[in-house]
């Protein structure tokens, strides 16, 4: 059966969606079929075309269980489902659903304090560094060690910040993506991948390269300072 990633977290505007598509052109790129799915009924969905992964609207009850059952029943495919921000309950339904759970954070207090509450209620979530910065990355590094101590073997490796990610969530997908943007994608899926035990060719389509479109029919975090 396919795997069920869902990315969640109470805190709006770590994110999530920006991470959900990463993480499926990622998985494009090495060599995965994914389909990106929409719970959040604050955005649209996006245009598939051009895309190496489907793109599924699930924003209501009935269709999230359809997408759902659907995705399970391939082979070989993975769901990832795009959360959205201040559901709880929701959080919890997706929670039970998936087979990991993604929880980003940005490079905040606030939004530490929020994945705190978030670990401690999903204890089998991973929290990702997400937007993360690059020219003080010591600094939040350090916070991060600082704050969330008690869960490093449960925080995975940086996302760096990068303005192309917003390509990603343009409409539709432009002809050419910078290889900066399929690198940090590629480097999302790989985490994801290691943790599943997944076994595909990680890297197999070199980075400058789209990803085959899908056929329709069917960290650990460092601990020394």
């Amino acid at each position: 059966m396919a795997d069920i990633i869902c990315v969640i977290g109470n805190k709006g505007g770590t994110g999530k969606t920006t991470l959900s598509h990463m993480l499926c052109h990622g998985l494009g790129l090495a060599g995965q079929r994914s389909v990106c799915v929409l719970t959040d009924t604050c955005r649209e969905p996006l245009d598939p075309a051009g895309r190496g992964y489907l793109v599924a609207d699930a924003r209501s009850a009935e269709a999230l269980g359809k997408v759902v059952s659907k995705i399970r029943s391939l082979n070989a495919w993975m769901g990832v489902v795009d959360g959205g921000g201040n559901r709880t309950e929701m959080d919890r339904h997706l929670y039970s659903l998936a087979d990991l759970v993604l929880l980003p954070f940005r490079d905040s207090h606030e939004d530490i304090r929020t994945v705190i509450r978030d670990l401690e209620m999903f204890p089998r979530a991973y929290a990702v560094p997400s937007q993360w910065p690059s020219w003080h990355r010591g600094t939040a590094d350090g916070t991060v060690r600082e704050m969330l101590a008690p869960y490093l073997d449960r925080v995975l490796d940086p996302i760096f910040a990068h303005s192309s990610t917003k390509l990603m969530l343009q409409k539709r997908m432009p002809e050419a993506l910078p290889e900066t943007l399929h690198n940090l994608c590629l480097n999302t899926a790989k985490q994801v991948i290691d943790l599943l035990q997944i076994d595909v060719s990680v890297g197999a389509m070199p980075a400058h390269s789209r990803a085959p479109a899908p056929d329709h029919t069917s960290l650990r975090w460092a601990s020394a300072a």
